[in-house]
């Protein structure tokens, strides 16, 4: 999905994540194998965005070294709110004419196509300045709410403190996640003061500004709550995670794969199944898994980095490390490890075997007991097995 519009993603990862107690930057905890931010890179990379950036604060060497050069970063030092992480950006941003898009590094799972609906919303016919993405929750609570026409065209801003009953009554929240045009965007922002308890600089308020000035800002709503969950704490990082796998037991379940106990298998954010693949309790996918069509994986076995051939059969008790290649019909049972190996086309390693480094031809039989662990100190060499050995 390629946008239609030539836009900038300004992505805001500045803060020090206290409630994680890590020394892992909180943008950077896995959910499915890939960190946070990762995930919400991805969706942003399928737009093909002009420019990228992250606004780093606490942990910046951690940030700049797993991005590796992907997008650029900009410090806020020290952090005074959000509004002022948006400005850092300005001056990576130099030359850019089209639209920003301010999303959040602990919030990964805005999807494409609301950033586009975004994007499109932002040049409607009533051209709003801003373009506010909203969502209901079950619970409201404290959040900010937003106060709109049935157009979607905003009247007010409000934080919950702030907001007469009969506002708190709305049930549309402020996610944080906004569009603008580039020099709407900084021009508003050069507007914002720090007139509040904590004295900093609210990227919210460009809309109240937009709105005194008698511009137009809109508001469109995320298609569910999760998609703009945030992700401050173990407890919220566990739940992602849950949220996530549940999303793709089902996803892989409505392409033809059987889970015979959904709710204990785990997938990568990279897994790989065909249709009539099927998939035992307690199984576990690592990164860079693939598994062809008709294959079983048994219970309990955990895979990664390995391919999986069509109908072949895995476990129970198996597990496949990185490099691990199973051909058609081929069979790994219990207690059976492969690492940088290939069994070919219908051999078998039935139990308690470790084939590292080797290469089993089609059609032979490995009995139990059998090692392939070819290392004489310094390097390691190959085992090759023959066809029907």
């Amino acid at each position: 999905m390629t946008s239609s519009r030539e836009f900038a993603a300004i992505v805001l990862a500045a803060g020090k994540g206290t409630r994680m107690k890590s020394r892992t930057h909180k943008v950077l905890h896995p959910i499915a194998g890939r960190p946070m931010l990762d995930h919400l890179l991805a969706t942003v990379d399928a737009l093909q965005p002009t420019r990228k950036v992250v606004v780093v604060g606490a942990g910046r060497d951690q940030l700049e070294q797993a991005l590796g050069g992907r997008a650029d970063t900009c410090l806020q030092e020290p952090q005074l709110g959000t509004g002022h992480a948006v400005q850092q950006a300005e001056e990576s941003l130099s030359g850019h004419t089209g639209d920003v898009l301010v999303l959040y590094g602990d919030v990964p799972f805005v999807k494409g196509e609301t950033m586009q609906a975004m994007l499109d919303r932002l040049h409607a016919e009533d051209a709003p300045k801003v373009v506010v993405l909203g969502f209901e929750p079950d619970e409201p609570g404290h959040y900010g709410r937003v106060i709109a026409d049935a157009d979607g065209r905003i009247e007010k801003m409000v934080e919950f403190k702030d907001a007469s009953d009969e506002e708190r009554a709305c049930r549309l929240c402020n996610s944080g996640v906004m569009a603008a045009r580039s020099a709407d965007m900084f021009d508003l922002l050069r507007r914002v003061g720090n007139d509040n308890a904590q004295g900093e600089y609210y990227l919210v308020d460009i809309v109240n500004i937009a709105n005194a000035d008698g511009d137009t800002c809109a508001v469109i709503s995320a298609e569910a709550p999760e998609e703009v969950t945030g992700i401050n704490s173990r407890a919220e990082l566990a739940a992602a995670e849950a949220q996530w796998q549940r999303e793709q037991r089902e996803h892989w379940m409505a392409e033809g794969v059987t889970l015979r106990a959904p709710e204990t298998v785990f997938f990568s954010y990279d897994t790989e199944l065909a249709p009539d693949v099927t998939i035992d309790p307690n199984v576990v996918f690592g990164p860079g898994v693939s598994v062809a069509t008709g294959a079983h994986i048994k219970s309990f076995s955990h895979l990664e980095g390995a391919r999986v051939g069509e109908g072949a059969q895995v476990g129970p008790y198996a597990r496949l490390r990185p490099g691990a290649v199973m051909e058609k019909d081929s069979f790994v049972g219990n207690f059976v490890e492969m690492k940088k190996a290939t069994l070919g086309e219908g051999a078998k390693a039935s139990h308690l075997t470790y084939l590292g480094d080797a290469e089993v031809g089609a059609g032979a039989n490995i009995g139990a007991g059998t090692i392939t662990c070819n290392y004489d100190g310094y390097f390691k060499h190959k085992t090759v097995i023959g066809e029907r050995a």
